[in-house]
Protein backbone atom coordinates (compact mmCIF):
# COMPACT_ATOMS: atom_id res chain seq x y z
CA UNK A 1 0.00 0.00 0.00
CA UNK A 2 1.41 3.79 -0.68
CA UNK A 3 -0.58 5.49 2.23
CA UNK A 4 1.53 6.37 5.16
CA UNK A 5 0.87 4.80 8.54
CA UNK A 6 1.33 7.96 10.19
CA UNK A 7 -1.75 9.70 8.13
CA UNK A 8 -4.02 6.79 8.73
CA UNK A 9 -3.65 6.95 12.40
CA UNK A 10 -4.10 10.51 12.02
CA UNK A 11 -6.93 10.08 10.67
CA UNK A 12 -8.27 7.68 12.88
CA UNK A 13 -7.69 9.36 16.05
CA UNK A 14 -9.71 12.21 13.99
CA UNK A 15 -12.48 10.03 13.48
CA UNK A 16 -12.63 8.38 16.82
CA UNK A 17 -11.59 5.00 16.13
CA UNK A 18 -10.70 2.21 18.81
CA UNK A 19 -7.66 1.41 17.82
CA UNK A 20 -4.67 2.91 15.43
CA UNK A 21 -4.62 1.56 11.97
CA UNK A 22 -1.44 0.45 10.49
CA UNK A 23 -0.77 0.37 6.46
CA UNK A 24 -2.31 -3.25 4.93
CA UNK A 25 -0.86 -3.35 1.58
CA UNK A 26 0.06 -2.11 3.50
CA UNK A 27 -6.83 -10.07 -2.95
CA UNK A 28 -14.56 -16.25 -10.64
CA UNK A 29 -17.05 -15.03 -12.02
CA UNK A 30 -19.17 -15.91 -8.45
CA UNK A 31 -20.03 -12.91 -6.34
CA UNK A 32 -16.95 -13.31 -4.02
CA UNK A 33 -19.27 -13.34 -0.72
CA UNK A 34 -20.07 -16.69 -1.83
CA UNK A 35 -16.73 -18.03 -1.09
CA UNK A 36 -15.39 -16.35 2.36
CA UNK A 37 -12.42 -17.71 4.02
CA UNK A 38 -14.83 -20.06 6.20
CA UNK A 39 -16.82 -21.59 3.14
CA UNK A 40 -13.81 -24.02 2.36
CA UNK A 41 -14.10 -27.32 3.05
CA UNK A 42 -11.76 -30.32 3.16
CA UNK A 43 -11.58 -33.97 3.06
CA UNK A 44 -11.00 -35.98 6.63
CA UNK A 45 -8.24 -38.24 7.06
CA UNK A 46 -5.28 -37.14 5.47
CA UNK A 47 -1.58 -38.86 6.81
CA UNK A 48 -0.45 -35.19 8.26
CA UNK A 49 2.53 -37.93 10.55
CA UNK A 50 3.61 -38.91 6.70
CA UNK A 51 3.25 -35.22 5.80
CA UNK A 52 5.10 -34.01 8.71
CA UNK A 53 8.29 -36.13 8.06
CA UNK A 54 8.60 -34.68 4.29
CA UNK A 55 8.92 -31.32 5.55
CA UNK A 56 12.20 -29.58 6.77
CA UNK A 57 9.65 -26.60 8.08
CA UNK A 58 6.83 -26.70 10.77
CA UNK A 59 3.24 -28.40 10.73
CA UNK A 60 0.86 -27.12 12.96
CA UNK A 61 -2.58 -29.06 13.66
CA UNK A 62 -5.88 -27.76 15.98
CA UNK A 63 -4.97 -28.66 19.52
CA UNK A 64 -0.87 -28.22 18.70
CA UNK A 65 1.05 -25.52 21.28
CA UNK A 66 1.47 -22.00 19.25
CA UNK A 67 -1.69 -23.46 16.50
CA UNK A 68 -3.79 -20.09 17.20
CA UNK A 69 -0.33 -18.01 16.04
CA UNK A 70 0.19 -20.20 13.34
CA UNK A 71 -3.24 -19.12 11.48
CA UNK A 72 -3.21 -15.66 12.06
CA UNK A 73 -3.77 -12.97 9.66
CA UNK A 74 -3.19 -8.91 9.87
CA UNK A 75 -6.67 -8.49 10.42
CA UNK A 76 -8.19 -9.88 13.53
CA UNK A 77 -11.34 -10.43 12.14
CA UNK A 78 -9.99 -13.94 10.52
CA UNK A 79 -8.85 -15.48 13.91
CA UNK A 80 -12.09 -17.24 13.59
CA UNK A 81 -11.32 -19.45 11.15
CA UNK A 82 -10.09 -22.79 11.78
CA UNK A 83 -7.63 -24.19 9.01
CA UNK A 84 -7.27 -27.74 9.18
CA UNK A 85 -3.46 -27.76 9.69
CA UNK A 86 -0.38 -24.97 8.27
CA UNK A 87 2.77 -25.66 7.02
CA UNK A 88 5.03 -23.32 7.60
CA UNK A 89 8.04 -23.88 4.63
CA UNK A 90 11.22 -24.03 4.88
CA UNK A 91 12.02 -23.91 1.28
CA UNK A 92 10.75 -24.81 -2.20
CA UNK A 93 10.35 -28.57 -1.50
CA UNK A 94 8.03 -28.34 1.50
CA UNK A 95 5.92 -26.15 -1.13
CA UNK A 96 5.64 -28.98 -3.70
CA UNK A 97 5.28 -31.02 -0.78
CA UNK A 98 2.40 -29.02 0.59
CA UNK A 99 0.80 -28.57 -2.75
CA UNK A 100 0.98 -32.19 -3.56
CA UNK A 101 -0.60 -33.15 -0.11
CA UNK A 102 -3.56 -31.22 -0.30
CA UNK A 103 -4.38 -32.28 -4.13
CA UNK A 104 -4.26 -35.92 -2.98
CA UNK A 105 -6.32 -35.52 -0.05
CA UNK A 106 -8.73 -32.76 -1.69
CA UNK A 107 -7.86 -30.12 0.78
CA UNK A 108 -9.05 -26.31 0.04
CA UNK A 109 -5.12 -24.58 -0.30
CA UNK A 110 -4.14 -21.28 0.30
CA UNK A 111 -0.90 -19.74 0.68
CA UNK A 112 0.13 -16.90 2.98
CA UNK A 113 3.42 -14.43 2.81
CA UNK A 114 2.40 -11.65 4.53
CA UNK A 115 -1.48 -12.04 5.69
CA UNK A 116 -2.57 -8.97 4.89
CA UNK A 117 -5.26 -9.86 2.41
CA UNK A 118 -8.22 -7.65 3.03
CA UNK A 119 -10.71 -10.62 2.93
CA UNK A 120 -8.36 -13.22 4.54
CA UNK A 121 -7.52 -14.82 1.71
CA UNK A 122 -4.77 -16.77 2.91
CA UNK A 123 -6.39 -18.43 5.56
CA UNK A 124 -8.94 -21.44 5.17
CA UNK A 125 -11.54 -23.20 7.24
CA UNK A 126 -10.48 -26.69 7.21
CA UNK A 127 -8.02 -26.67 4.47
CA UNK A 128 -4.36 -26.45 4.35
CA UNK A 129 -2.36 -23.02 5.19
CA UNK A 130 1.11 -22.80 3.50
CA UNK A 131 3.01 -20.20 5.69
CA UNK A 132 6.27 -18.78 3.61
CA UNK A 133 6.87 -16.74 5.92
CA UNK A 134 9.98 -18.22 6.81
CA UNK A 135 11.32 -18.28 3.59
CA UNK A 136 12.78 -14.63 3.67
CA UNK A 137 16.39 -14.84 2.54
CA UNK A 138 17.87 -12.01 0.32
CA UNK A 139 20.80 -11.71 -1.67
CA UNK A 140 22.28 -8.52 -3.92
CA UNK A 141 24.35 -8.59 -6.61
CA UNK A 142 24.84 -6.58 -10.00
CA UNK A 143 21.47 -3.92 -9.22
CA UNK A 144 19.34 -7.21 -9.31
CA UNK A 145 17.44 -8.23 -5.95
CA UNK A 146 16.87 -12.19 -5.25
CA UNK A 147 14.35 -12.39 -2.46
CA UNK A 148 11.94 -14.95 -0.59
CA UNK A 149 8.51 -14.73 -1.15
CA UNK A 150 8.25 -14.59 2.86
CA UNK A 151 10.30 -10.93 3.18
CA UNK A 152 8.42 -8.33 4.41
CA UNK A 153 8.87 -4.91 2.58
CA UNK A 154 10.73 -3.03 5.89
CA UNK A 155 13.08 -5.88 5.82
CA UNK A 156 13.75 -5.44 2.20
CA UNK A 157 14.39 -1.78 2.19
CA UNK A 158 16.93 -2.34 4.95
CA UNK A 159 18.81 -4.99 3.39
CA UNK A 160 18.96 -3.01 0.37
CA UNK A 161 19.88 0.64 1.51
CA UNK A 162 23.16 -1.63 2.70
CA UNK A 163 24.25 -1.15 -1.27
CA UNK A 164 22.37 2.23 -1.92
CA UNK A 165 19.66 0.56 -3.30
CA UNK A 166 15.80 0.23 -3.27
CA UNK A 167 12.64 -1.10 -4.95
CA UNK A 168 9.42 0.17 -5.63
CA UNK A 169 6.99 -0.92 -3.07
CA UNK A 170 3.98 -0.17 -0.79
CA UNK A 171 4.98 1.55 2.55
CA UNK A 172 3.50 -1.29 5.45
CA UNK A 173 6.52 -2.36 6.67
CA UNK A 174 4.89 -5.81 7.25
CA UNK A 175 3.56 -6.80 4.32
CA UNK A 176 5.14 -9.93 2.58
CA UNK A 177 6.46 -8.89 -0.63
CA UNK A 178 5.13 -11.79 -2.61
CA UNK A 179 1.21 -10.71 -2.13
CA UNK A 180 2.14 -7.03 -2.98
CA UNK A 181 4.45 -8.20 -5.73
CA UNK A 182 1.89 -10.15 -7.58
CA UNK A 183 -0.98 -7.86 -7.58
CA UNK A 184 1.01 -4.82 -8.88
CA UNK A 185 2.47 -2.91 -5.95
CA UNK A 186 1.94 0.64 -5.59
CA UNK A 187 3.68 3.53 -3.68
CA UNK A 188 5.93 6.75 -3.49
CA UNK A 189 7.88 5.79 -6.78
CA UNK A 190 5.03 3.94 -8.91
CA UNK A 191 5.31 7.32 -11.31
CA UNK A 192 8.51 7.40 -11.60
CA UNK A 193 10.06 4.21 -11.57
CA UNK A 194 6.31 2.06 -11.84
CA UNK A 195 4.96 -0.70 -10.23
CA UNK A 196 6.86 -3.27 -8.27
CA UNK A 197 5.56 -6.02 -10.30
CA UNK A 198 7.07 -4.20 -13.16
CA UNK A 199 10.79 -4.33 -11.76
CA UNK A 200 10.41 -8.80 -12.08
CA UNK A 201 13.28 -10.16 -13.92
CA UNK A 202 12.03 -13.72 -13.34
CA UNK A 203 10.88 -15.86 -10.79
CA UNK A 204 10.52 -19.30 -9.41
CA UNK A 205 6.74 -20.73 -9.15
CA UNK A 206 5.51 -24.06 -8.76
CA UNK A 207 2.16 -24.67 -10.34
CA UNK A 208 -0.38 -26.59 -9.27
CA UNK A 209 1.20 -29.89 -10.85
CA UNK A 210 3.64 -29.75 -8.43
CA UNK A 211 6.09 -28.59 -11.37
CA UNK A 212 8.59 -26.38 -10.28
CA UNK A 213 9.48 -23.32 -12.87
CA UNK A 214 11.57 -20.13 -13.15
CA UNK A 215 10.17 -17.84 -15.55
CA UNK A 216 10.74 -14.99 -17.25
CA UNK A 217 10.59 -13.71 -20.66
CA UNK A 218 11.85 -16.26 -22.59
CA UNK A 219 10.71 -19.13 -20.30
CA UNK A 220 6.80 -19.84 -19.70
CA UNK A 221 6.67 -16.42 -20.71
CA UNK A 222 2.90 -16.56 -21.13
CA UNK A 223 2.63 -17.39 -16.89
CA UNK A 224 5.86 -14.54 -16.53
CA UNK A 225 3.08 -12.04 -17.78
CA UNK A 226 -0.10 -13.45 -15.70
CA UNK A 227 2.03 -13.69 -12.76
CA UNK A 228 2.80 -10.04 -13.33
CA UNK A 229 -0.25 -8.13 -12.38
CA UNK A 230 -2.98 -11.14 -11.46
CA UNK A 231 -2.42 -11.44 -7.51
CA UNK A 232 -1.86 -14.00 -5.17
CA UNK A 233 -3.11 -17.68 -5.25
CA UNK A 234 -4.28 -17.78 -8.74
CA UNK A 235 -1.99 -19.63 -11.00
CA UNK A 236 1.13 -20.83 -8.61
CA UNK A 237 3.42 -20.55 -5.65
CA UNK A 238 6.19 -18.19 -6.24
CA UNK A 239 8.95 -19.18 -4.30
CA UNK A 240 11.57 -16.39 -5.77
CA UNK A 241 12.01 -13.20 -7.55
CA UNK A 242 14.49 -11.41 -9.08
CA UNK A 243 13.89 -7.72 -9.27
CA UNK A 244 15.43 -4.83 -10.93
CA UNK A 245 16.76 -2.06 -7.95
CA UNK A 246 16.42 1.66 -8.22
CA UNK A 247 18.49 4.50 -6.80
CA UNK A 248 18.23 4.83 -2.66
CA UNK A 249 18.62 8.75 -3.07
CA UNK A 250 17.53 11.18 -0.85
CA UNK A 251 13.17 11.99 -1.18
CA UNK A 252 11.08 15.52 -1.12
CA UNK A 253 8.29 15.79 0.91
CA UNK A 254 5.60 17.73 1.25
CA UNK A 255 2.22 17.80 3.10
CA UNK A 256 -0.52 20.35 2.42
CA UNK A 257 -3.46 20.42 3.46
CA UNK A 258 -6.87 22.71 3.07
CA UNK A 259 -9.92 23.69 4.68
CA UNK A 260 -12.99 21.92 3.65
CA UNK A 261 -14.56 24.38 1.77
CA UNK A 262 -11.97 23.54 -0.65
CA UNK A 263 -12.33 19.77 -1.25
CA UNK A 264 -13.76 19.86 -4.29
CA UNK A 265 -11.18 22.27 -5.97
CA UNK A 266 -8.31 19.62 -3.86
CA UNK A 267 -9.64 16.64 -6.01
CA UNK A 268 -9.51 18.84 -9.08
CA UNK A 269 -6.63 20.18 -8.89
CA UNK A 270 -5.37 16.42 -7.22
CA UNK A 271 -6.68 15.22 -11.06
CA UNK A 272 -4.68 17.68 -12.74
CA UNK A 273 -1.45 16.69 -10.75
CA UNK A 274 -1.85 12.92 -11.54
CA UNK A 275 -2.40 13.28 -15.46
CA UNK A 276 -0.05 16.68 -15.65
CA UNK A 277 2.86 16.99 -12.94
CA UNK A 278 6.62 15.43 -14.05
CA UNK A 279 7.02 11.68 -13.28
CA UNK A 280 8.95 12.56 -10.54
CA UNK A 281 6.09 13.73 -8.67
CA UNK A 282 3.89 11.99 -6.81
CA UNK A 283 1.23 12.75 -4.41
CA UNK A 284 -1.75 10.86 -2.23
CA UNK A 285 -4.57 12.66 -1.21
CA UNK A 286 -6.20 12.03 1.94
CA UNK A 287 -10.69 13.00 2.30
CA UNK A 288 -10.92 11.51 5.91
CA UNK A 289 -13.85 11.82 8.00
CA UNK A 290 -13.60 13.97 11.34
CA UNK A 291 -15.95 12.38 14.40
CA UNK A 292 -16.98 16.17 14.60
CA UNK A 293 -18.71 15.64 11.47
CA UNK A 294 -16.41 17.37 9.11
CA UNK A 295 -13.67 16.27 6.51
CA UNK A 296 -9.93 16.51 6.60
CA UNK A 297 -8.43 17.30 3.27
CA UNK A 298 -4.30 16.83 2.87
CA UNK A 299 -1.93 15.60 0.08
CA UNK A 300 1.11 13.91 1.21
CA UNK A 301 3.84 14.56 -1.32
CA UNK A 302 6.95 13.00 -3.16
CA UNK A 303 9.41 14.44 -5.40
CA UNK A 304 12.37 11.52 -6.59
CA UNK A 305 14.15 14.60 -7.60
CA UNK A 306 15.31 15.31 -3.44
CA UNK A 307 13.37 19.04 -3.65
CA UNK A 308 9.74 18.79 -3.28
CA UNK A 309 9.31 22.77 -3.24
CA UNK A 310 8.25 22.64 -7.12
CA UNK A 311 5.97 19.70 -7.02
CA UNK A 312 4.06 21.58 -3.97
CA UNK A 313 4.05 24.85 -5.58
CA UNK A 314 2.51 22.92 -8.86
CA UNK A 315 0.01 21.15 -7.10
CA UNK A 316 -0.96 24.49 -5.84
CA UNK A 317 -1.29 26.11 -8.70
CA UNK A 318 -3.70 23.67 -9.93
CA UNK A 319 -5.77 23.60 -6.65
CA UNK A 320 -6.10 27.06 -7.11
CA UNK A 321 -4.93 28.43 -3.81
CA UNK A 322 -2.31 28.29 -1.50
CA UNK A 323 -2.67 25.42 1.53
CA UNK A 324 -3.97 26.10 4.23
CA UNK A 325 -0.83 24.10 6.50
CA UNK A 326 2.44 23.52 4.22
CA UNK A 327 5.37 21.69 5.33
CA UNK A 328 8.26 20.32 3.11
CA UNK A 329 11.34 18.05 4.34
CA UNK A 330 14.12 16.42 2.54
CA UNK A 331 14.04 12.60 3.98
CA UNK A 332 17.02 9.92 3.25
CA UNK A 333 15.49 6.47 2.07
CA UNK A 334 15.28 4.91 4.77
CA UNK A 335 13.81 7.38 7.03
CA UNK A 336 11.59 7.69 4.47
CA UNK A 337 10.43 4.24 4.81
CA UNK A 338 9.88 4.77 8.40
CA UNK A 339 8.04 7.65 7.67
CA UNK A 340 5.74 6.45 5.76
CA UNK A 341 5.33 2.78 7.32
CA UNK A 342 5.14 4.62 11.10
CA UNK A 343 8.43 2.63 11.96
CA UNK A 344 9.83 -0.55 11.54
CA UNK A 345 6.73 -3.04 12.33
CA UNK A 346 2.90 -2.58 12.35
CA UNK A 347 0.14 -4.25 14.50
CA UNK A 348 -2.52 -6.38 13.78
CA UNK A 349 -5.31 -3.66 12.58
CA UNK A 350 -8.98 -4.28 12.30
CA UNK A 351 -10.37 -2.75 9.14
CA UNK A 352 -12.65 -2.71 6.20
CA UNK A 353 -11.59 -1.68 2.80
CA UNK A 354 -12.08 -1.66 -1.02
CA UNK A 355 -11.01 0.47 -4.18
CA UNK A 356 -11.79 1.52 -7.40
CA UNK A 357 -9.69 2.24 -10.46
CA UNK A 358 -10.58 5.39 -11.87
CA UNK A 359 -10.45 7.77 -14.86
CA UNK A 360 -11.09 11.31 -14.11
CA UNK A 361 -14.25 12.49 -12.34
CA UNK A 362 -16.24 15.22 -13.28
CA UNK A 363 -17.52 17.04 -10.94
CA UNK A 364 -20.94 15.27 -9.80
CA UNK A 365 -18.68 12.45 -9.08
CA UNK A 366 -16.14 14.88 -7.25
CA UNK A 367 -19.52 15.55 -5.22
CA UNK A 368 -20.89 12.75 -5.05
CA UNK A 369 -17.84 11.26 -3.40
CA UNK A 370 -17.45 14.05 -0.69
CA UNK A 371 -20.35 13.42 0.07
CA UNK A 372 -19.76 9.38 0.66
CA UNK A 373 -17.21 10.79 3.61
CA UNK A 374 -19.18 13.44 4.59
CA UNK A 375 -21.73 11.16 5.45
CA UNK A 376 -19.33 8.87 7.34
CA UNK A 377 -18.42 11.78 9.09
CA UNK A 378 -22.10 12.72 10.06
CA UNK A 379 -22.06 9.15 11.73
CA UNK A 380 -19.00 9.39 13.30
CA UNK A 381 -17.33 6.64 11.45
CA UNK A 382 -14.06 6.06 11.01
CA UNK A 383 -13.74 5.93 7.43
CA UNK A 384 -11.60 7.64 4.22
CA UNK A 385 -11.09 7.82 0.56
CA UNK A 386 -7.32 7.83 -0.05
CA UNK A 387 -6.55 8.21 -3.83
CA UNK A 388 -3.38 7.27 -5.39
CA UNK A 389 -2.23 8.23 -8.57
CA UNK A 390 -0.69 6.61 -11.48
CA UNK A 391 1.14 7.65 -14.45
CA UNK A 392 4.66 8.48 -15.67
CA UNK A 393 6.03 4.91 -15.56
CA UNK A 394 3.17 3.48 -14.78
CA UNK A 395 1.80 4.13 -17.79
CA UNK A 396 3.92 2.20 -19.60
CA UNK A 397 4.10 -1.72 -20.33
CA UNK A 398 7.36 -3.04 -18.60
CA UNK A 399 9.67 -5.50 -20.64
CA UNK A 400 7.86 -9.28 -20.58
CA UNK A 401 4.25 -7.72 -20.23
CA UNK A 402 2.32 -7.72 -17.72
CA UNK A 403 -1.14 -8.64 -16.59
CA UNK A 404 -2.00 -5.41 -14.53
CA UNK A 405 -4.71 -4.18 -16.47
CA UNK A 406 -4.74 -0.24 -15.57
CA UNK A 407 -2.00 1.37 -17.65
CA UNK A 408 -4.18 4.63 -18.52
CA UNK A 409 -5.79 5.11 -15.52
CA UNK A 410 -5.76 8.39 -13.43
CA UNK A 411 -5.44 6.10 -10.75
CA UNK A 412 -7.04 4.44 -7.61
CA UNK A 413 -9.33 5.53 -4.82
CA UNK A 414 -8.81 3.17 -1.92
CA UNK A 415 -12.48 3.24 0.91
CA UNK A 416 -11.02 2.71 3.71
CA UNK A 417 -12.66 2.18 7.32
CA UNK A 418 -11.70 0.98 10.82
CA UNK A 419 -12.92 -1.37 12.76
CA UNK A 420 -12.63 -3.07 16.36
CA UNK A 421 -10.48 -6.40 16.48
CA UNK A 422 -13.42 -8.36 16.59
CA UNK A 423 -16.50 -6.03 15.42
CA UNK A 424 -20.03 -6.72 15.71
CA UNK A 425 -22.06 -7.14 12.69
CA UNK A 426 -23.46 -3.77 12.86
CA UNK A 427 -20.03 -2.28 12.48
CA UNK A 428 -19.11 -4.03 9.50
CA UNK A 429 -22.40 -3.26 8.16
CA UNK A 430 -21.96 0.47 9.06
CA UNK A 431 -18.54 0.25 7.29
CA UNK A 432 -19.74 -1.89 4.35
CA UNK A 433 -22.43 0.68 3.45
CA UNK A 434 -19.70 3.83 3.45
CA UNK A 435 -17.57 1.32 0.98
CA UNK A 436 -20.82 0.86 -1.39
CA UNK A 437 -21.68 4.78 -1.26
CA UNK A 438 -18.05 4.95 -2.40
CA UNK A 439 -18.55 3.06 -5.27
CA UNK A 440 -21.81 4.74 -6.03
CA UNK A 441 -20.29 7.93 -5.74
CA UNK A 442 -17.33 7.30 -8.54
CA UNK A 443 -19.60 4.55 -10.82
CA UNK A 444 -19.32 7.30 -13.83
CA UNK A 445 -15.64 7.08 -13.71
CA UNK A 446 -14.30 3.86 -12.26
CA UNK A 447 -12.51 1.32 -14.76
CA UNK A 448 -13.08 -1.78 -12.13
CA UNK A 449 -10.94 -2.36 -9.01
CA UNK A 450 -7.55 -3.11 -7.78
CA UNK A 451 -6.93 -6.81 -7.01
CA UNK A 452 -4.29 -6.32 -4.23
CA UNK A 453 -7.40 -4.12 -2.54
CA UNK A 454 -9.48 -7.46 -3.47
CA UNK A 455 -12.94 -7.37 -1.64
CA UNK A 456 -15.98 -9.18 -1.00
CA UNK A 457 -18.81 -8.52 -3.42
CA UNK A 458 -17.38 -8.21 -6.58
CA UNK A 459 -17.27 -10.10 -9.45
CA UNK A 460 -13.40 -11.13 -10.11
CA UNK A 461 -13.31 -10.40 -13.73
CA UNK A 462 -13.29 -6.06 -12.51
CA UNK A 463 -10.35 -6.74 -11.29
CA UNK A 464 -8.15 -7.69 -14.53
CA UNK A 465 -9.92 -5.28 -17.18
CA UNK A 466 -9.33 -6.10 -20.62
CA UNK A 467 -7.00 -8.64 -19.40
CA UNK A 468 -9.36 -11.48 -17.78
CA UNK A 469 -10.30 -13.65 -20.84
CA UNK A 470 -6.13 -14.18 -21.93
CA UNK A 471 -5.75 -14.62 -17.77
CA UNK A 472 -8.36 -17.53 -18.18
CA UNK A 473 -6.57 -18.82 -20.79
CA UNK A 474 -3.17 -18.98 -18.78
CA UNK A 475 -5.13 -20.19 -15.89
CA UNK A 476 -6.47 -23.67 -17.39
CA UNK A 477 -2.73 -24.40 -19.38
CA UNK A 478 -1.02 -24.22 -15.78
CA UNK A 479 -3.92 -24.96 -13.67
CA UNK A 480 -6.55 -26.96 -15.65
CA UNK A 481 -8.23 -28.64 -12.17
CA UNK A 482 -8.50 -24.89 -10.81
CA UNK A 483 -6.40 -26.90 -7.57
CA UNK A 484 -5.77 -22.76 -6.62
CA UNK A 485 -9.45 -21.73 -5.80
CA UNK A 486 -10.93 -19.51 -3.84
CA UNK A 487 -13.84 -17.00 -4.49
CA UNK A 488 -11.20 -14.30 -5.21
CA UNK A 489 -9.36 -16.47 -7.80
CA UNK A 490 -9.47 -16.28 -11.36
CA UNK A 491 -11.84 -19.63 -13.05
Amino acid sequence: MSVSQVDRRTFLRAGGAVAAIALTSCSDTKPASAGSPSAQTAVAGPDWNGLKRSLRGTLTLPGNTGYAAAHQLFNPRWDSVQPAAVVRAAGANDVRAAILFARKNKLAFVPKSGGHSYVGASTVSKGLMLDLGAMRGMSYANNVLTVYPGARLYDVHAFLDKYGRSLPTGTCPTVGVAGLALGGGMGIHTRTYGLTCDRILSMGVITADGTARVVSPSADPDLFWALRGSGGSNLGVVTSFRFATIPATKLGFFRLTWPESKAAAVVRGWQKFARSAPATAWGNLHIDAKSNGTLSVHVLGVSTTGSATAAAALLEQYVGSKASVRSITVKTQMEAVKFLGGGTTSPRTGFLAGSDVLHPMNAAAITALLGAVKTAARAKLPAAAILDPLGGQAAKVPTGGSSWGWRSALGVVQWYSGLPAHPTAAQVKAAQTFITNGHRAVRPATAGGYVNYVETGRSVSTYYGANYSRLQTVKKKYDPTNFFRTAYTLA
